[in-house]
């Protein structure tokens, strides 16, 4: 009989080819430790290096480790959508592929999220990059608490673990992954956030900049306001 599935990790791949080994390397010890079924979803986003070849080795060596493909490249909020939609677990948790993300703090996410909690969001204590893109955060986030109210910490930060079932009316555009808490809260989920390790990226590029990451990102603070006042908010009774 197979292993029932209790924890799905989606991690967005673009070009990330040196990354991936090391990342399942560290990542599968920590999901053998947790002591629930476990699978890992790779959605390779259309990568024009030889990501989809590194993940087509991993997955022959893993079966656990699932490979969904992009016929073009769509961007993470795309990516972390199709993941949702495979998932298998009643928990997810959303990763990237650079390993700037510790595997080490999946345990403490699941510690931390008692009764009632939907989402646990990870929040960079001391960050791992230029002082540029510091400023640039701590002014988005300035911005977004002022236009959507929601003061989360680190919105950059998109390692965190997720109730499948709170996702299941969440509205899919690009950005999305930026705003993921904000949507639950919108529905009247909870959530909760951790202080996590940063690490500097080792090997590879950024695929972030100010220009494709701010700008945006504050233009569709507007919407998710917009949102916010629209949102139908759920009683979800029976969640695990």
């Amino acid at each position: 009989m197979a292993e029932a599935i209790g924890l799905s990790v989606v991690i967005p791949v673009f070009n990330e080819e040196d990354n991936l080994e090391p990342l399942l390397k560290e990542l599968v010890p920590v999901l053998e430790g947790l002591g629930l079924g476990w699978e890992v979803l790779c959605v390779n986003d259309a990568s024009t290096d030889a990501s989809a070849t590194v993940l087509a080795r991993l997955a022959a060596a893993e079966p656990r480790l699932r490979v969904l493909t992009h016929r073009i490249n769509s961007g993470e909020s795309a990516g972390q959508a199709s993941g949702f939609r495979h998932a298998r677990g009643a928990l997810v948790v959303t990763m990237d592929a650079d390993l700037q993300n510790d595997p080490a703090d999946i345990p403490r996410y699941i510690a931390a999220l008692g009764p009632g909690i939907d989402a646990v969001c990870g929040y960079r204590a001391e960050r791992r990059e230029g002082w540029l893109r510091r400023f640039a955060s701590r002014a988005a986030n300035r911005f977004r608490a002022a236009i959507t109210g929601d003061r989360l910490r680190d919105a950059g930060c998109t390692f965190r673990l997720l109730r499948r079932a709170a996702l299941a009316d969440i509205p899919v555009f690009n950005g999305m992954h930026r705003f993921l808490p904000t949507l639950i809260k919108a529905q009247g989920g909870a959530v909760v956030e951790i202080p996590i390790n940063d690490r500097p990226r080792f090997t590879g590029v950024s695929k972030y900049g100010i220009n494709n990451r701010l700008w945006r990102g504050l233009a569709d603070c507007f919407g998710v306001r917009w949102y916010q006042r629209r949102a139908l908010r759920f009683d979800r009774l029976g969640d695990a």
